[in-house]
Parts: C-alpha cells; sequence; structure tokens
C-alpha cells in the first residue's frame, strides 16, 4: 500500500528549500481538544490529532498551542514533561482531579490502517474557556479544532465561546464513530472559515445535506457555498489531496511510500499545509509540501516521528 499524506514531521524550523517560503513573522496557532495515550498492541505514544497538529507546526517554525486538560496521575505528568520538551505551550493545560488522563486503544489492520475504541469520560471531556483560554485565543493568528473533542457537552460548550473570539478557524473534522451527529458537523462547519476532511468524510456529510453530486469536485464546491467556509481541503490517501483556496481548486495526486501505519497522517499533512499557507506561500506548492511530508511519515510507526528535509525534498524531486 502507498499513501500520499501521512503523519508528523520533525524539521529545524527555517531550513528549507528555497522553493518554499518559510514564515518570516511567526504565526501563532493554538489546538483545542484531547490529549491522550494511543495504546498500540505491544506499545503506547502520546497523540491526540490537536497536539500531533501542534507537535508538527511547531516543529514548522510556528509558535504552537494547546488547549486541553490532562488528569492528576502519572499519565497527565508525561504528557506535560513530552509537550514541554516539544516547544509547544502547556500554559493551557488544565489538570482534572477526578478524570484520568485519556487513552485509546489502535488497532492496526494488514496494510496500516487504524480503528480506535476512545476511552469516555476522560479528563479533556471536561475542557472549560477561562480568562487564560480566552486571552490565548484574542492573541492567536488561527485556531484549529475537531469534532470528537466536541462529544461531551462541557468541551462543546468551552468551544463555542472560543470561536466566537477567534481570528481564523480550522475545521479539521476527523469523524470517530460514533461521537459526532449530522447537526453538530453542520453547526461546526459553518463557523469554519477552513474545513479539512478526508474523501469519505466529504461523502458522508454531503449525503447528509442531500447534495445533487457525485464529483469530488463538486462536491468541494457545494460544501463551500453550503457553509461559506472559504478554504476546504480533502485528502484522498494515496491519491493525494484537493485544496479549494481562493475560488479555485488545486491538486496532488500523491507520493509512492511504503506504509508503516496511517496513525496521524491526516494531522502532519494539516499542519504541514497551514504552515504554508500562513506562511504566504502559494497555494499549490503548499499542497505539494504538504502531501510529501505527510508521505514521508506514513513511512514511519506512530503519528510523531522525526523526519529529516532532505528526505522530503528528495521525495518531491
Amino acid at each position: 500500500m502507498v499513501l500520499a499524506i501521512s503523519e508528523s514531521l520533525s524539521i529545524t524550523p527555517r531550513t528549507f528549500d528555497k522553493s518554499f517560503k518559510t514564515v518570516i513573522m511567526k504565526k501563532k496557532v493554538i489546538c483545542f481538544g484531547e490529549v491522550l495515550f494511543d495504546v498500540f498492541p505491544c506499545y503506547r505514544k502520546i497523540g491526540g490529532a490537536p497536539l500531533n497538529v501542534a507537535l508538527r507546526l511547531a516543529t514548522l517554525g510556528l509558535e504552537a498551542q494547546i488547549i486541553s486538560r490532562i488528569g492528576n496521575d502519572t499519565l497527565g505528568e508525561e504528557v506535560l514533561a513530552f509537550i514541554q520538551a516539544n516547544n509547544v505551550s502547556i500554559e493551557t493545560i488544565q489538570i482534572d482531579k477526578t478524570l484520568a488522563t485519556g487513552e485509546v486503544l489502535v488497532q492496526l489492520d494488514e496494510q496500516g490502517s487504524a480503528s480506535y475504541t476512545i476511552n469516555y469520560p476522560v479528563a479533556w471531556d471536561g475542557i472549560e474557556a477561562n480568562t487564560g483560554t480566552n486571552n490565548a485565543i484574542k492573541n492567536a493568528d488561527a485556531l484549529v479544532f475537531g469534532s470528537l473533542a466536541c462529544r461531551d457537552e462541557r468541551s462543546y460548550n468551552s468551544l463555542q465561546k472560543l470561536l466566537k473570539i477567534a481570528r481564523y478557524k480550522i475545521f479539521d473534522v476527523n469523524l470517530r464513530a460514533p461521537f459526532y451527529s449530522q447537526a453538530l458537523l453542520i453547526n461546526l462547519m459553518k463557523q469554519s472559515d477552513f474545513i479539512k476532511f478526508n474523501d469519505e468524510e466529504l461523502y458522508e456529510i454531503c449525503g447528509y445535506l442531500n447534495s445533487p453530486f457525485q464529483s469530488l469536485e463538486e462536491n468541494i464546491l457545494f460544501i463551500a457555498e453550503q457553509t461559506h467556509a472559504k478554504s476546504i481541503c480533502i485528502t484522498k490517501g494515496c491519491q493525494g489531496a484537493v485544496l479549494y483556496y481562493n475560488e479555485q481548486l488545486y491538486f496532488n495526486s500523491g507520493y509512492k511510500v511504503n506504509v508503516a501505519d496511517t496513525v496521524g497522517a491526516g494531522d502532519s499533512f494539516l499542519a504541514g499545509l497551514l504552515s504554508q499557507l500562513l506562511g504566504d506561500e502559494q497555494p499549490q506548492k503548499a499542497l505539494d509540501f504538504a502531501c510529501a511530508l505527510g508521505a514521508m511519515v506514513a513511512s514511519h510507526e506512530g503519528a510523531n516521528p522525526k523526519i529529516s528535509n532532505a528526505s522530503i525534498k528528495k521525495l518531491m524531486n
């Protein structure tokens, strides 16, 4: 199996090839939602889609921060130490005195594709909006959030408060059954400036909205019209990705790699894409970079392997 989009990379900031723009003015991006442990059959790793995005953004030279909640336990201490060691701000990570740090059981099929069993309730189900989170959002260039953190009304209500004050809202759909509803997804999409789906998620949601269209491109434009989102990105596994940006469509057909696993694949793709677009890179180059970054990381185990800039450039060439 080959994959075009992927999962995490570590690159020293401001060392990219000159064909890509680096972030001149350091942008600040805040990610809201779950911080947890992915528990594999033989090992466990710290993850959660919002944290994976934040970690990758930090390696790409942006100022990254996470709004989440952990338990007052050993796993929570490990999470804090890990995040700090990877240059992501922990100022808005809250400690829950009752609920435990989140864990997710991960199973991989023969192709490396993951399925998840997500414990509930856990600490990140009770994220609070407070003075600290509000000030952080007001001073940030963008807010990244997903649907999973909205499974509990406490975290959902907090997100709603933060969306009202965020400058630029990025919805990473990231569906995890049974923790979403049609009404929730439509509500979040209509509040977003940028929406990222995979192709299966796009068609599922277009079905909710009674889209009359069959093609991917027509359904992207349909979602844009229904939600008024200015930008939409669709990942397509081994077939690359499509970006709708400034009323134009951009395409990448993917990069071939031997896949180790797909855990967090879309997270690093999104981080790579945002790092380039927020740095005013041309949309086509931004999409190409994101696909190459993701594909390289998919060839490694786990959500946050270290990948060199040279290996990414080699793949693109």
